[in-house]
């Protein structure tokens, strides 16, 4: 059996004791925690290639987070703004994980508005094979 995952402390509070000192997590720990990536050294990647913010800045892999910072974090053309509530000290189920973070509300918003655009764009673009009936249509116009 491993051991429990260490908990990673930032500068002079690391070890003070103050009651005012939240718990701190890498953020490529914390990430795949809370499921937005399904390995952490793809967490790790995206933190390292600018796709991760901590707080409107980049930032590095092993940077710790703590409740109240704010994550912008974009995966191909998905992207998130999340408050951090709370750090895990291991990777649980989905329904913990969401227990991590609260999406801001205009997130939310603009990722409803993007789902559905991209549906209507795969619509409209008449993606796909064409069905038996569109055949018969298509034969029934063509000059032969």
């Amino acid at each position: 059996m491993s051991p429990p995952p260490r908990e990673t402390g930032s500068g002079s509070d690391s070890g003070s004791g103050s009651p005012d000192a939240s718990p701190t997590l890498r953020i490529d720990r914390w990430l795949w925690a809370a499921r937005f990536f399904k390995t952490r050294s793809s967490a790790a990647a995206a933190v390292t290639g600018g796709k991760v913010h901590l707080n409107g800045q980049r930032t590095k892999p092993a940077k710790a987070v703590r409740s109240g910072d704010r994550l912008d974090i974009r995966r191909g053309e998905r992207r998130w703004e999340v408050d951090v509530l709370a750090t895990a000290a291991r990777r649980g189920p989905a329904s913990e994980a969401r227990t991590l973070y609260e999406e801001l509300p205009e997130s939310v918003e603009r990722r409803g508005r993007e789902r559905e655009e991209g549906r209507a764009r795969r619509l409209a673009a008449g993606v796909g094979r064409p069905t038996k009936r569109d055949r018969r249509r298509f034969d029934r116009h063509s000059p032969d």
